[in-house]
């Protein structure tokens, strides 16, 4: 992935990969769906020297958003010398359509016996076709709803890059027996969305290994290309 590149941090007890993008030159990054374990998650940031300029989230679950207000008020407050004037790390993402799960956190994280999960309102919800960047990179919006209805990934064209939150896993897709869910959509954004961006590209999944747009149009058994 040229300068870029990627730590992996499993969280909370589902195992939900949250992905610390960074340059490796100018040590600037993004954390990609904080889901628990602020303090591992803080302590990779810290051994690699990474200075965190946003946090993206894919979509709403608790896995994967319930960390990031207490996230971004850590990095906020480790980034304010004394006396100096406020430092900020926004939280881009999801689209809009993802209001709800977002805002219900706090209750997700009581069903799941999961402490310390905080509902959130992301400074800026995102959009089919929007920009956001890591460091440098320029990461391309889609939104490929289904697994959850604001669901959204993140591709670099230029990095031959997609991180894809819980649409597309190695052998698998997301979930989709939420009442809020539409598998149908889901199928749809895969095959129109993120198989035509080409075979080489390589995803990070919100779960599991890392796999290739090649790989799971050839060999993917819930959606062939």
């Amino acid at each position: 992935m040229s300068g870029l590149k990627a730590a992996i941090v499993p969280v909370t007890p589902f195992q939900q990969n949250c992905t610390i993008l960074y340059d490796e030159t100018s040590r600037r990054g993004a954390v990609v769906d904080p889901g628990g374990d602020i303090e591992r998650i803080v302590g990779v940031i810290a051994e690699r020297g990474i200075e965190i300029e946003r946090i993206l989230l894919t979509h709403g679950h608790i896995d994967h958003a319930a960390g990031a207000a207490p996230l971004k008020a850590t990095l906020e407050r480790g980034l304010r010398p004394i006396g100096a004037a406020p430092v900020s790390v926004p939280i881009e993402g999801p689209h809009e359509a993802d209001r709800f799960l977002l805002e219900g956190l706090e209750e997700q994280g009581r069903v799941f016996g999961l402490p310390g999960a905080r509902s959130v309102v992301p400074d800026r919800f995102l959009e089919e076709g929007d920009i956001v960047h890591v460091a440098d990179y320029e990461f391309q919006v889609l939104h490929c709803p289904g697994h959850t209805p604001g669901h959204i990934v993140f591709f670099s064209r230029a990095l031959a890059l997609l991180v894809g939150g819980d649409v597309l896993f190695a052998g698998s897709i997301g979930r989709t027996d939420f009442p809020y869910s539409d598998h149908e959509a889901l199928v749809s954004a895969i095959r129109d969305k993120i198989y035509p961006l080409g075979d080489d590209v390589k995803v990070l999944c919100g779960h599991g290994p890392a796999t290739t747009i090649g790989r799971e149009r050839r060999t993917n058994p819930f959606v062939r290309g």
